[in-house]
């Protein structure tokens, strides 16, 4: 039988949770002295989902998302998945570029260079505040950009990934700038069925 992530008490999601914050908190830190402009990053939820809910986390599952993907390697095998509709991945290119919302169409390569290095910043900062909490080294690689339809996004990022898990952990992530949430996207760890043990055994709720 498969260890798995539901098994979380809801006192190991509410640390988990601060963690989240505690990340959101670096990244937006590091993101505002970018662009020389303030954003702050919170994290309303973090929950443990089914894979098969994936397709309909950010609305209908033919609707079209981009996902930025990173291998976490270290102590666990995983993989991350920053999700976001297109619309969402458009505007984030409005606010890094410090240009109207709206005025982004296409994604150009500068554009998604942008959306990369936010990946980098985003997926760094909640694995240094995870390292910290589970007293683990996770290390994310260099992402990839990906574009498919929400109910197939999964198995792009699947592919060659063996033993994955039934069960990912959704830490929802949005993005404040002026106080106005313009973004919202969901920061999705997805452990293969070995390390799931390694991450329950890790984290400690005193």
């Amino acid at each position: 039988m498969e260890t798995s992530l539901l098994n979380l008490a809801e006192a190991q999601l509410d640390a988990l949770k601060e963690v989240g914050n505690i990340g959101a908190g670096h990244a937006a830190t590091a993101l505002s002295q970018l662009i020389k402009k303030k954003i702050m990053i919170t994290v309303p939820e973090v929950k443990v989902i089914k894979t098969e809910d994936v397709a309909t986390l950010i609305g209908d599952s033919n609707s079209l998302v981009a996902g930025i993907v990173m291998n976490i390697l270290g102590d666990v095998t995983a993989k991350i998945l920053f999700l976001l509709t297109r619309d969402s991945a458009l505007s984030l290119v409005d606010m890094l570029l410090q240009k109207p919302r709206g005025t982004t169409k296409v994604l150009s390569e500068f554009g998604n260079s942008a959306i990369k290095e936010t990946g980098n910043i985003l997926s760094g900062a909640y694995m240094n505040a995870l390292n910290e909490f589970l007293g683990l080294m996770l290390l994310p690689s260099v992402p990839n950009l990906v574009f498919d339809i929400a109910s197939a996004i999964l198995i792009t990022v699947s592919e060659g990934f063996e033993k994955m898990s039934n069960n990912i952990l959704s830490i929802e992530t949005e993005f404040l700038e002026a106080n106005e949430k313009v973004i919202k996207g969901y920061m999705l760890l997805i452990p293969d069925i070995p390390s799931v043990k390694v991450i329950l055994d890790a984290i400690k709720v005193s």
